[in-house]
């Protein structure tokens, strides 16, 4: 049914096997006892994990082995000794993953070999959180190529699963933030982090996510990598905010965060919270169907339809307070690039992709495809044309027109032009014969007296679950629409 804690835990074995070592690794292993305790007042169905430890190169993985059994040995840090190991899994949850994975275009299989070896990550994970192995788990790899589209598809994919078996889960993204580790062992008391340029950076970081802001760092885990040795490009943070729900709406807690042999490492808690932070700066693409890299597997607008979003003791020890950091907001005013001008909008629904709300080259405004979503929340009006198995349902064309012009209105205006300089409008009808009149009247009553020439598409889906999208051609603001006109018709 729905994620209900969410956790970010480390990849090192040390708060497991070494835990009064170190102060830091005490912190981590009191952090742990925490988060475990969380967990057991919560009495979830399922923990459901994403491991950085557990690296692969062909799709992914999910483990679906009942009761693995074996003795785990670390391969950098044999000799803090061995870890013997019986967990439980939930094969059923495990293959309803991985067929929602492969319904979103995701290569996901299982795994359920006897004596196929656990990682590191998950062992200590699972051994921490919940020592006797009472609450049923699944675990998936971490695919070495995968980028972020296909990580996100991957945590939708488990949402999915979640939601399909009716499950309480707490969902939990076992990874360290920065991953720069020392050259040779270091000895504990004199533990350090490797970098102080990844240990600001974390502290930036784990600052967002204190205040519940999970998407914001997820969005930010691109600006991360370039300044900083993350962990897998933090991978396992897209993973988690996509099964979780990608919002800001979470109470956050950073329990502790401490260096392992150099790496940043942090127990952080979200607990879902409607009073928590407002959705704030997201930049990257929201994805529902894995299309390969840069959509090399795309294939067009005949390809099939695509799923709407998915829809949300121990003394604490904090990192030190660190300076405040925001992601990039997107900029309402045009900006310019050589030889064009670009538009982002911020009272128009975010594009689903790479590409800009309108661009202007010379006189003439270029729009991207609009449709009817609403800016901020992405709800439809006149409803979807399909829910998230593909099923269709009744919708209302008018209302989605209606919709779609004003959302044409407010690039147009956001780009310093109007509704009435409109020169050319293309539209996209996923069902013709059901819509063509609706769309036509109040067409006729939004554009009719403006007249700009129009050609109407009929085609078989959208990106989004949506009717009708339109691709409009206007006249810049300062433009003498006289003399642009009349040269066309000089043409």
């Amino acid at each position: 049914m729905t994620v209900e804690l969410a956790l970010v835990v480390p990849r090192m074995p040390h708060p497991l096997l070494c835990p009064d070592a170190s102060p830091g690794y005490r912190a981590l292993a009191d952090a742990y006892a925490i988060a475990r305790q969380r967990i057991a007042d919560l009495k979830p169905d399922l923990l459901v994990l994403y491991s950085a430890a557990w690296p692969c190169v062909l799709g992914h993985q999910i483990q679906a082995d009942p009761f693995p059994e074996w003795v785990h040995v670390d391969q950098d840090f044999h000799a803090l000794g061995s870890i013997p190991y019986r967990l439980r899994m939930d094969p059923s949850y495990s293959e309803a993953w991985a067929r929602a994975g492969r319904a979103r275009g995701l290569h996901t299989r299982t795994v359920a070999y006897r004596g196929f070896p656990i990682d590191t990550g998950t062992v200590t994970a699972l051994k921490l959180l919940d020592p006797d192995s009472v609450i049923p788990a699944s675990v998936v790899s971490c695919n070495m190529y995968a980028d972020r589209a296909e990580t996100v598809v991957l945590g939708k994919a488990s949402a999915d699963a979640i939601s399909a078996q009716g499950k309480r889960a707490v969902a939990i993204a076992v990874t360290n933030i920065s991953h720069r580790l020392h050259p040779a062992p270091v000895p504990p008391m004199e533990d350090r982090f490797a970098s102080l340029k990844d240990d600001e950076w974390t502290r930036k970081l784990l600052e967002l996510i204190g205040e519940g802001r999970l998407e914001d760092v997820s969005q930010l885990a691109r600006t991360f990598t370039h300044q900083a040795h993350a962990d897998s490009k933090l991978k396992a943070i897209w993973w988690l905010a996509a099964c979780s729900g990608a919002h800001n709406r979470y109470q956050g807690e950073v329990l502790a965060y401490a260096p392992v042999q150099g790496a940043g490492c942090a127990v952080v808690a979200l607990t879902p919270d409607s009073t928590g932070a407002a959705n704030l700066e997201f930049d990257e693409d929201d994805v529902d169907v894995f299309r390969g890299d840069r959509n090399v597997l795309d294939p067009g607008p005949d390809g099939g339809h695509v799923a709407p979003p998915h829809q949300a003791s121990a003394p604490q020890v904090a990192a030190p307070s660190p300076r405040p950091v925001a992601a990039p907001a997107p900029s309402p005013r045009p900006v310019a690039r050589a030889g064009r001008v670009d538009v982002a909008a911020t009272k128009a629904p975010r594009p689903v992709g790479a590409y800009p709300h309108a661009r202007r080259v010379g006189d003439l405004l270029f729009l991207s495809g609009v449709g009817p979503r609403q800016a901020g929340t992405d709800a439809i009006p006149g409803g979807p044309v399909c829910d998230a198995d593909g099923n269709s349902l009744d919708y209302d064309i008018e209302a989605q027109t209606r919709a779609v012009v004003d959302n044409v209105r407010r690039i147009l205006e956001a780009a310093g032009s109007s509704l009435d300089r409109v020169l050319d409008v293309t539209t996209f009808l996923v069902d013709m014969d059901r819509d063509f009149k609706g769309y036509n009247r109040v067409y006729a009553e939004l554009l009719g007296s403006i007249g700009p020439t129009r050609t109407t598409l009929a085609i078989r889906a959208l990106p989004t679950p949506i009717g009708i999208e339109l691709k409009v051609v206007a006249a810049a603001g300062d433009t003498d629409m006289a003399a642009l006109t009349g040269a066309s018709r000089a043409r």
